[in-house]
């Protein structure tokens, strides 16, 4: 099934809501990401759909084409560079292929992939997220005169926060392989980055860094934010 053959037309943009008609794939495994994504994609007018690792997103694609797909570059199972790859080789290709991540070598990474612009984290705010998508979509998919700027701030739940770092601490547990440790690392930073959580930002660092005790102070930490004595 084609998105944009089978609803777009039907909901044209507006100034206020110019991703009006258009599906966007979120691919991502953090639920606090995801819900910051939710809300400027609501706000923007798109319909939403999620996949949180590579296998999911392309069990997705064997049955729609979105209009536009956000992919996180460090995901569970893989890569995102690897879908971004496929995805961009792809006929017909989706319109829009957006990498995003925390970490600042991933936008070479993923543009190198074949995505046409990048997302970095934390989000710089609802019209950046706009322009993003905007300015590679066809003129007839464009809203009509001036973009409404909206500057209202986008604030996840902080639940998908603890959600997060329960999913983390219980990843962090049974790591017993370097990838894995590694992955879970990258993904506490960058959720905890987006967050404003500093300490935790600095104890995933430190142990990607492979500082002696890293891993016990990080856990520790990890199960401070899922019994939420320290709040966000």
């Amino acid at each position: 099934m084609d998105d944009h053959d089978t609803g777009y037309g039907l909901m044209r943009p507006t100034a206020a809501r110019p991703l009006l008609g258009l599906t966007v794939l979120m691919v991502e495994d953090s639920r606090y990401a995801c819900d910051v994504l939710r809300l400027m994609c609501i706000r923007s007018g798109a319909r939403i759909r999620r996949a949180d690792c590579l296998r999911s997103a392309r069990r997705h694609l064997e049955v729609y084409r979105p209009s536009a797909a956000l992919i996180d570059m460090g995901l569970p199972d893989g890569s995102g560079a690897e879908l971004l790859e496929d995805m961009a080789r792809s006929m017909p290709r989706v319109p829009v292929l957006l990498g995003m991540s925390g970490d600042a070598f991933a936008e070479p990474v993923a543009l190198a992939a074949g995505a046409d612009g990048f997302l970095a984290k934390p989000f710089a705010g609802l019209s950046a997220f706009q322009s993003a998508i905007l300015r590679h979509l066809p003129p007839e998919w464009q809203p009509a005169g001036a973009r409404i700027v909206d500057k209202a701030e986008m604030r996840a739940d902080p639940v998908a926060f603890r959600d997060d770092m329960a999913h983390a601490a219980a990843v962090l547990s049974g790591a017993g392989d370097e990838a894995t440790t590694t992955y879970v690392a990258r993904f506490v930073a960058g959720v905890a980055r987006s967050a404003g959580d500093d300490p935790v930002v600095r104890a995933a660092e430190a142990l990607l860094g492979g500082q002696a005790g890293a891993r016990g102070h990080l856990s520790a930490l990890l199960s401070d934010r899922v019994l939420d004595r320290e709040a966000v």
